[in-house]
């Protein structure tokens, strides 16, 4: 499929504007501006339901190299995405390829992109966007396609994406099982990545995904996983009660990056905004009262207050570089939770032992 040469800007709430062009599909979009430094995994990134409503600003400077695998069955564990669709609301990139070299290749990614509606712009200087985003923090902005009819995004304020429950628009809306093991392991979605299920099923467990606002705690099964999602985890009330009532309960739970916060929300920790997130893949992470560092991949703009953890609760990772909380634990209970994913694909896997944990422990 040919590239138009049409051109775009990118303009952000603070003022600031950079100009590219145009590949995907030439439609005007606005979302949170964040940036990700993975040097491959655009196709999960893409499909990843925590970049919900965000222009994803890619900074490694050549992007679609390999281009995007053939579309099939998506919410197939065998599939190499995460989730039934794209998630962003735009991409940035320095430079996009237009040559496509993998055996699993079945498209590009203007292709792909066009074919979902998505924007994409090229030809920016992610690294001046990535600077001011690391200085001032993830600010709303928009894609603007320059040249075309007059669009109500052009006159629209920016998007309020801390005020919405993201949650409730990427969670599954019936239960799905996978695998047939003898143990089942709820898979609380709160878009979840399917890897997370598939880790699992590796591992001879059953998956029983359910919503969100599920009644959960009262769902039969070993173990409950909650999973990562995208925005403000105070939005997700529903699950934070539910994870209340199981808290009575003795079954291990689980926690992977937002539902490391919401785990925590349950348990009585305060939750606050980073000024630019962790979204990589080489995030160094200790094991708290150990020397043990792993390197992990990550993508998350909401943090627990490692100050705020009730009576009964402790830190179980933090980050080397900033300090902040990656995981907490129950001194007594089988609860426990990290806010960086052991499903990393691709990506470091040096944490997916703890599913291996998971599962032993489900009795």
């Amino acid at each position: 499929m040919d590239r138009a040469t049409q051109e775009a800007r990118l303009v952000l709430a603070d003022g600031s504007e950079y100009r590219g062009r145009v590949f995907g599909a030439a439609t005007p979009s606005s979302g949170e501006v964040v940036f990700a430094t993975g040097m491959v995994g655009y196709p999960e990134s893409l499909t990843d339901p925590s970049f919900r409503d965000q222009i994803l600003v890619l900074t490694y400077p050549l992007i679609g190299n390999y281009g995007v695998p053939a579309p099939g069955d998506l919410q197939s564990l065998e599939h190499r995405f995460e989730s039934d669709r794209i998630h962003v609301r735009g991409l940035v990139v320095s430079s996009l390829s237009d040559d496509s070299t993998h055996w699993e290749a079945g498209r590009s990614l203007h292709e792909w992109l066009a074919s979902e509606g998505i924007v994409g712009i090229e030809g920016v200087d992610t690294r001046a966007i990535t600077k001011r985003l690391r200085e001032g923090g993830v600010v709303p902005g928009k894609i603007l396609i320059e040249g075309g009819d007059a669009d109500p995004i052009q006159e629209s304020t920016f998007d309020d994406y801390a005020s919405r429950n993201l949650v409730a628009d990427v969670s599954c809306k019936e239960p799905i099982l996978y695998g047939n093991g003898s143990k089942r392991v709820i898979l609380v979605d709160c878009g979840a990545k399917m890897n997370i299920a598939r880790s699992l099923v590796k591992r001879g467990v059953s998956v029983l995904r359910v919503p969100w606002d599920h009644d959960f705690a009262a769902e039969e099964g070993d173990g409950i996983l909650i999973s990562n999602g995208p925005g403000d985890p105070v939005r997700a009330t529903t699950t934070i009660e539910t994870l209340r009532r199981c808290f009575k309960d003795t079954r291990p739970v689980f926690g992977i990056c937002l539902g490391n916060q919401l785990v925590g929300l349950a348990a009585g920790c305060r939750t606050y905004k980073l000024k630019f997130g962790h979204r990589s893949q080489n995030q160094p992470c200790r094991q708290v009262g150990t020397n043990r560092c792993f390197i992990t991949s990550q993508n998350h703009g909401y943090a627990i207050d490692g100050n705020s953890l009730p009576a009964g609760w402790e830190e179980w990772f933090v980050n080397a570089n900033d300090g902040t909380n990656e995981g907490i634990r129950h001194s007594e209970k089988p609860f426990w939770t990290v806010q960086f994913h052991p499903e990393a694909n691709p990506g470091p896997q040096d944490t997916a032992f703890l599913f291996d944990q998971f599962v032993e422990r489900l009795g």
